[in-house]
């Protein structure tokens, strides 16, 4: 069996004396394994770091085998993120969210997403945003998506301000104000229709309400806290801020 697809290294562990262990979100196979051999060598070695884009094509005698790999570089963009702590820690977030998703289960939205994502790391901000709305979009792929057009107590679908923690859904600023301290806050810039920059405070109530649904219903459930590396980022993204 075999194929050749698009991917993002997402990590890279040592086999043996040379050789690699491979795993890749791709475009049309989802998040896969396989080994590389002389992946630990000099030659591969600046091809193989996480965030960069590949082309991979993909052999084994059956499917459900390791398998192996043989990968061209495409697009080698690790390097630069050396040079901003924010870039290192929202792949280092990024590879462990899609970590969460059935192992070679096509995902080819969460692709298109997460490419974007790797190509604006330059930018905190927009890193910053894109990432929130990326962990969203990985809640609602998973089923455990939030309501955000409409309010859950009037059905009004402007001046969205709250999420109610126990539904998920937007609450309207006249409904929430009451219970408020009980509500997390819906910044602004996560409106279908809202194409503005958020401040940092903005985006720190934005990681907030994604950090409290992926928290419960993502990584509790599996005995593991959220990773450090999203606290690490968060950080770096209000310091560039």
């Amino acid at each position: 069996m075999d194929w050749t697809d698009e991917g993002i290294v997402l990590g890279v562990r040592r086999h043996g004396e040379a050789n690699a262990i491979l795993e890749l979100m791709t475009r049309a196979h989802g998040r896969h394994l396989g080994l590389v051999r002389g992946g630990s060598g000099s030659r591969q070695r600046p091809i193989l770091q996480p965030g960069n884009s590949v082309r991979a094509t993909w052999r084994a005698r059956l499917d459900e085998h390791l398998g192996a790999y043989t990968v061209e570089g495409l697009r080698l963009r690790a390097g630069d993120f050396l040079t901003a702590a924010h870039a290192v820690f929202a792949v280092t977030h990024l590879a462990a969210l899609v970590r969460l998703l059935p192992e070679r289960d096509p995902h080819e939205g969460i692709y298109s997403t997460l490419e974007m994502i790797v190509e604006s790391l330059s930018e905190p901000a927009v890193a910053g945003a894109l990432i929130v709305r990326f962990e969203l979009q990985l809640l609602a792929e998973l089923g455990f998506g939030l309501d955000l057009e409409s309010c859950a107590a009037t059905a009004v679908t402007d001046d969205l301000t709250f999420v109610s923690p126990k539904s998920g859904r937007a609450v309207s600023r006249a409904a929430g104000e009451p219970w408020q301290d009980k509500l997390l806050r819906l910044p602004s810039f996560l409106n279908a229709d809202s194409h503005a920059m958020p401040s940092a405070s903005e985006l720190t109530d934005a990681f907030a309400l994604t950090g409290y649904f992926l928290a419960r219903h993502m990584f509790e459930p599996r005995g593991i806290p959220l990773p450090d590396a999203r606290t690490h980022l968060i950080a770096a993204v209000a310091r560039a801020a």
